[in-house]
């Protein structure tokens, strides 16, 4: 028996070494057109974005609910990876009352650091 579980140790250390990376990087969970998110992500209001569609999925085949700009305040919700490979963070801006996701390359501190888990 002792040997058996001696055996084991080195496995599940392995698994204990590989799970956090796995974590870090998250599986593509595109969301569909017409998908929200809850406000995961408690951070401050000072976002920016330059004249981006904020879309009703991460997809920009999906309809533009409204823009954002850079004198609007904008709250960050979470993040996923659309189909397309890039991130996109749902956001409410607080200026429009509009929400929706925009592609994170368009934000201009890179979007929500929370993860939807969807």
């Amino acid at each position: 028996m002792k040997r058996t579980i001696a055996a084991l140790v080195p496995a599940v250390a392995a698994v204990a070494v590989a799970l956090p990376l796995s974590l870090a990087t998250p599986a593509a969970a595109h969301a569909p057109c017409g998908r929200t998110a809850s406000d995961q992500d408690n951070s401050s209001w000072n976002r920016t974005a330059n004249g981006a569609n904020q879309r009703s999925g991460s997809s920009t085949s999906c309809a533009a609910n409204g823009i954002a700009y850079n004198t609007h305040r904008l709250d960050y919700h979470c993040y996923t990876v659309g189909n397309d490979g890039n991130t996109w963070t749902y956001l409410r801006n607080d200026s429009t009352g509009v929400s929706g996701w925009v592609r994170d390359d368009l934000l201009s501190d890179g979007g929500s650091l929370i993860h939807c888990g969807f």
